[in-house]
């Protein structure tokens, strides 16, 4: 007697399932068994693997599925139907198979409820064809007898016998569930009287008995529970595993009919899976002919639009290509294609291949792709062959905004039950797997966390791996028995299945309905309409002949799309990608600077470096880096551009690859140069030659070495010799492994050129559009302003009136000459976090027709509910956006006050409700309940800074360091982008906070972070470099610092060497007030400022008449006054002042005021008020109807202000327009003393020129 398992669980059944395919198929051969079944919980998807590995060890795989079943229907959706009952459901034949899809791709999608469920009546509808079990403890039958009622049991029995050809009652017996005995005894009963026969089967979850602890850690990882919480889901013994017959028949001794049945319903399945049939889907042509001469008619069509007539080469590539493509059957995938690349240029989606792809004359005469392959050299070989017996695969990228459009398309066109996204699965990896076990078993997270950044963060990185590189990962396993147990665990369960997530891509559409062919079920992100998800993945759909696409969202596709409809709105430029000529100096000049951030591919640190040593010069130089900067090849970029410019010998390892080699200067770049060597050297076909190439990659040692006696007779017979075959198959075979695609680079360096070529020529509305892209990413944000300082692009902050809900462009004038106007980019509201399109779509619309909020209660009344969410508010107040309103602090301390008049003003519009008011219609707007703003205390700069930062990825009140970025030390760096692990660099950044420890010994260390241009980095101080440098990491301070990069946690760090204060060059004191943040102007009645230590040239008693204090607003419409280089715009309510420009764009900053560098205490001779410091001084100044007087004026008032350092804040308060404004200086800090106002006194011949309020 012998035994089959028939109830098995895989690492896809992925709550409690540990069984990997290969092991448990192994096994189970080992074991002697000739058949072996697979159920996991409600899925199908280890389905294929599992047949692919019982076939090849040569045992019958019977697939089958654990179904949930319903208690009442499908639509149900009760407390009852949260724990359906299970049914084991195997399929008998190829109608058992497909019903067996259906069942479950049904159960996945319309029953999904908890659980993908199923109910009586279809199952009953596709009953042919199945072999039905009765199932574990959890099915329905048995959940009847445990309870103790039998006839319901019966009665069902009853239904699945009449219901199913083979249907049989399962037994099971584990050792520590005391109610078996029970149920089994009652499911005998029930055999018994109605003649139903039974089997045996093991609740099989994990191949090994020993694997039982490891299989309860992956439930407690799965369930988020430790192994010390008693009342968790845990199996009630480790008998759960793979038994032998032997084992079975012990158990089962007592019953030999339900062992001899598991044989029976073996011996039954009959079904073969055929891989050898396409079920690609039918491009419908509406003439008679066939897709084979319609493909042949449009490629044809295609060739003489770009060629005209051609010569012999195009014309016998087209011909060749088509009759590839009509031997392999796949027109229709082509028309396919086409006719996607059609519905995108159609409707103005930017698209494009990556790829072997572009190595089609067929697809770029169809228009897919932009890329002449006879010009670049592009072998169509490594893209589809007779000899490779696959389809190629052709993957498409489109703007990422508009991404779902061309699904959506494809769902029309060919039915939605014909189109699915393909799923993926995420696995345990090295460092995942240690942190999930650590918190499985019960450790602290901080020494789970020390061993887990062990591990060397790199993709494809494993457990073996890390052990091997890491001596002190080993010392710890060798040495300590806890962190032993804790890797012995991480290492069993170390690329198990954990979860199913939507493929970022993939796409698959077939000619029937895919529930035919394939499982289905919700994808695992989306809407209840969204396209339904494959259970099974990428490869298991290529062996089934299913036609599988990548469809990528490129955002570098979008930031061109946006940048082209900006520089058509802005300049009146129509500019299409096709037409941009490869030869644009602006872009070759702007690539060989370096200074890449925004272009696709060249972004990182070392491409950078690298891209500036080469100057490329033409667009194959380009690819050729593209394809190099990658690990392996990585190692030949300094020859290859050594070679380029002479500093080197360009070498070939032989006469006959000169040819082949020559345009990357000897070194073997692309795989295409590969096929080509193995064409010249050996004879191959490059259809053969690409097999090859991908066999070497594989790196099976005992393949190569059948390839490389090949390849030596091939070159023998081409007359080499022996020598030579080998030593250049020894040099290819490692270049076949990481040599890159050169369709792939050339269309990679396409899009860089593409990116460059708008930055190069339109830099404003080129970065807008990037900053639109990454608005989620505030690191990226960061990084694009550093930019922006560096092209001399101003980042204006969010304001209410000024910006868009994205970063939009604007033009200011040009402070020096105001008939040239700046570009600058205004910050976007929905960029800011808390904040989205949805809560400020409408007011930026009720802005746009109504005109610019007046003042709060304006605000409120128009804004829109969304805009009264709390933390929209908030958020909004934190990076400045309501400034013009009131001081950050009063705002916050009145948030409460605001979001219920918003959300009032809301509810009424809502709600339709009117008052007397509206009979006078809209010109008169009814009185609203006003906003007082609370007193409190302002936030510092550097905390506002750091709200900023939060909350937009950078300050953009407080541009310090963007406005010295010109001019900082040679060879020192501001921004993080430009940092790579390793490097010794000189920084200057500032100082936002400071952590003090003491190390081991006692002695003081610094925790640092340092704020640079596009984000912060921390900055390790150990001790002895603080004992010299203790006084320069005061918070605010600019510093200059050297040391090394390192990282921590996947995040770049520095140890410092070395700091100083970094004092701006006194070569250039202009950069002192560039360096002056955005003044904030308010209204100030004098209310909030009393004169406690007035200017010892006024008399004390001295105060302003009452109508000075206060004087009431006149309205004078269009009426500009020039304050210094300001215009103040008389306000239009009577509330707050604009400032404006000349366009009505909020300009706030005092730029370029005539300055010089500031004393340092040690060479000022001042007499300086101990007892005023931490004082509000106020500047009083009037302004004149002389505009060039008022600015000289000003700039000498800065000028001596800025000479006496210290810690007083300034205000200037200004008579102008009617009204007297206070401009809040932010962080001018300067150190009142007589002298200092002696000398204001006098300038501005005002006794009371200089007044001081003490803090």
């Amino acid at each position: 007697m012998s035994f089959t398992h028939l109830h098995v669980h895989s690492e896809f059944s992925m709550l409690d399932g540990l069984s990997h395919i290969q092991a448990l198929v192994k096994h189970a051969k080992n074991q002697g068994m000739s058949a072996l079944g697979l159920t996991d919980h409600g899925v199908m998807h280890g389905a294929i693997d599992f047949y692919e590995a019982c076939t090849a060890e040569g045992i019958k795989p019977i697939i089958g599925c654990e179904l949930y079943v319903a208690s009442g229907s499908l639509e149900d959706r009760n407390s009852a139907e949260k724990t359906p009952s299970h049914l084991t459901v195997l399929a008998q034949n190829t109608l058992g198979y497909a019903n067996l899809l259906y069942l479950v791709s049904k159960a996945n999608t319309e029953g999904f409820y908890y659980k993908p469920r199923v109910d009586k009546n279809l199952l009953s509808s596709r009953a042919d064809g199945l072999i039905v079990l009765s199932g574990c403890p959890s099915s329905e039958i048995s959940r009847f007898l445990i309870d103790g009622d039998t006839s319901r049991a019966e009665e069902l029995a009853r239904f699945y016998k009449d219901s199913f050809s083979q249907f049989y009652l399962e037994l099971q017996r584990h050792e520590n569930l005391e109610f078996l005995d029970r149920l089994n005894s009652g499911l005998i009963h029930i055999a018994e009287k109605l003649d139903i026969p039974l089997i045996a089967t093991n609740d099989l979850h994990y191949v090994y008995k020993e694997d039982a602890d490891m299989q309860d850690v992956m439930v407690c990882i799965q369930t988020n529970t430790t192994v010390n919480d008693q009342s968790r889901m845990k199996m009630s013994d480790d008998s759960y595993y793979l038994k032998s017959p032997e084992e079975m028949e012990y158990l089962f001794s007592d019953i030999p009919e339900a062992l001899s049945n598991t044989m029976a319903v073996a011996d039954s399945v009959d079904f073969e899976l055929d891989f050898t049939k396409l079920h690609l889907p039918e491009y419908p042509i509406e003439s008679t002919e066939d897709a084979d001469s319609y493909l042949r008619r449009l490629s044809w069509q295609g060739f003489e639009q770009k060629f005209g007539s051609g010569n012999e080469i195009q014309n016998q590539r087209l011909s060749y290509e088509l009759d590839v493509i009509t031997k392999t059957q796949y027109p229709n995938y082509f028309l396919v294609v086409w006719d996607i690349a059609e519905f995108a240029r159609n409707n103005h989606i930017i698209f494009g291949v990556r790829g072997s792809a572009a190595s089609s004359l067929v697809l770029y005469c169809l228009g897919v792709t932009d890329i002449d392959p006879l010009e670049y050299q592009l072998v169509f070989e490594r893209f589809l062959n007779i000899e490779r017996k696959e389809m190629p695969d052709i993957d498409l990228d489109f703007q990422d905004d508009r991404r779902d459009e061309a699904i959506r398309y494809l769902v029309t066109k060919y039915g939605e039950d014909h189109v699915a996204q393909i799923i993926t699965f995420g696995t345990l990896g090295a460092k995942a797997v240690i942190r999930d076990v650590g918190r499985a078993l019960g450790m602290q997270y901080a020494d789970v966390d020390r061993i887990a950044r062990l591990v060397p963060a790199r993709v494809g990185m494993t457990l073996e791996t890390a052990f091997s590189e890491s001596a002190e990962l080993r010392d710890i396993y060798q040495n300590d028995h806890s962190y032993k147990a804790l890797l012995d665990a991480a290492q069993k369960l170390e690329g198990t299945v954990r979860n199913s997530s939507t493929h970022a891509a993939g796409i698959v559409i077939s000619s029937d309905p895919l529930t035919n062919n394939i499982p289905l079920q919700r994808p695992t992100k989306g809407t209840e309409n969204a396209i339904a998800m494959t259970q099974y993945a990428m490869e298991p759909l290529a062996k089934l002949g299913l036609l599988k696409m990548d469809f990528l969202g490129l955002i570098n596709y979008t930031i061109l799309a946006e940048t082209i409809e900006s520089v058509e709105k802005r300049h009146g430029v129509s500019i299409s990608l096709n037409t941009i000529k490869f030869d644009d100096d602006k872009t070759f000049e702007l690539l060989a600077s370096g200074e890449t951030t925004a272009i696709f591919q060249l972004e990182s640190p070392g491409m950078r470096r690298y891209i500036k040593e080469l100057k490329p010069e033409t667009l194959g130089e380009l690819a050729a880096m593209v394809a190099l900067y990658r690990p392996g090849p990585m190692e030949h970029i300094p020859r290859f551009i050594d070679s380029k410019f002479g500093r080197a010998p360009i070498e070939y390892p032989h006469d006959a690859l000169k040819e082949i080699l020559e345009e990357t200067f000897g070194i073997i770049v692309y795989q295409d140069q590969v096929l080509h060597i193995l064409r010249t050297f050996a004879g191959y076909s490059l259809g053969e030659a690409d097999i090859v190439r991908k066999a070497m990659g594989k790196k099976i040692r005992s393949l190569m070495e059948e390839e490389r006696v090949k390849f030596v007779t091939g070159a023998k017979n081409l007359g080499y010799t022996e020598q030579i075959a080998k030593e250049i198959f020894d040099l290819i075979e490692p270049f076949a492994g990481y040599a890159f695609n050169k369709a792939h680079s050339v269309s990679y360096a396409v899009v860089a050129y593409w990116t460059a070529f708008f930055k190069a020529n339109y830099p404003v509305e080129f970065m807008a559009c990037a900053m639109n892209a990454y608005s989620g990413n505030a690191e990226r944000i960061a990084m694009m302003v550093a930019e922006c300082a560096r092209l001399g692009i101003k980042v204006l902050p969010p304001d209410i009136n000024d910006s868009d809900v994205g970063f939009s462009v604007t033009s200011s004038p040009e402070i020096k000459d105001s008939d040239i106007a700046k570009e600058e980019i205004a910050y976007g509201l929905a960029a800011v976090k808390n904040v989205g399109a949805s809560a400020v779509s409408d007011l930026v619309e009720s802005r746009k027709s109504e005109g610019f909020f007046k003042n709060l209660e304006d605000f409120a009344r128009r804004s829109g509910g969304a805009a009264g969410n709390r933390r929209v508010l908030e958020s909004l107040i934190k990076v400045g956006a309501l400034d013009r309103f009131g001081r950050r602090g009063q705002l916050l301390a009145s948030l409460d006050s605001l979001v219920s008049l918003v959300q009032r003003e809301s509810q009424l519009k809502e709600s339709g409700q009117t008052n007397m008011f509206n009979l006078f219609g809209e010109s008169v707007p009814p009185p609203m309940v006003g906003v007082t703003l609370s007193d409190s205390e302002e936030p510092s700069t550097i905390e506002q800074a750091l709200w900023e930062r939060e909350l937009m990825g950078v300050s953009l009140s407080s541009q310090i360091l963007e406005s010295i970025a010109p001019n900082v030390p040679e060879g020192a760096v501001i921004s993080k982008s430009q940092l790579e692990v390793g490097m010794k660099v000189a920084l200057v950044g500032q100082v936002s906070n400071t952590r003090l420890q003491s190390d081991k010994n006692g002695d003081r260390i610094a925790f640092i972070t340092l704020e640079l241009m596009d984000g912060p980095l921390d900055v390790a101080v150990w001790s002895r470099t603080y004992q010299t440098t203790s006084d320069v990491w005061v918070q605010g301070n600019l510093v200059h610092l050297n040391g090394t990069i390192r990282t921590r946690n996947d995040e770049l760090t520095m140890h410092c060497d070395g700091a100083s204060v970094y004092e701006i060059p006194s070569d250039r004191p202009e950069a002192l007030a560039e360096v002056l943040p955005e003044p904030k102007i308010v209204e100030w009645t004098g209310n909030d400022i009393i004169p406690e230590y007035p200017s010892p040239l006024a008399p004390s008693s001295a105060n302003p008449p009452a109508e000075q204090e206060r004087i009431e607003a006149v309205e004078v419409d269009n009426e500009t006054h020039s304050l210094a280089v300001n215009q103040v715009k008389t306000p239009t309510s009577n509330n707050q002042p604009i400032l404006n420009d000349q366009n009505g764009h909020h300009n706030g900053i005092i730029p370029e005021p005539a300055v010089r560098a500031p004393k340092t205490p040690e060479n000022q001779n001042i007499k300086v008020s101990t007892e005023a410091k931490n004082s509000l001084l106020l500047v009083n100044l009037t302004e004149t109807d002389k505009p060039e007087d008022d600015q000289y004026l000003l700039k000498s008032v800065l000028q001596i202000i800025l000479e006496y350092p210290g810690a007083d804040d300034v205000d200037l308060v200004i008579a102008s327009g009617g009204k007297r404004w206070r401009v809040e200086m932010r962080i001018i800090k300067t150190s009142y003393s007589e002298e200092l106002a002696d000398r204001l006194a006098t300038l501005l011949d005002n006794p009371r020129a200089l007044t001081i309020q003490k803090r």
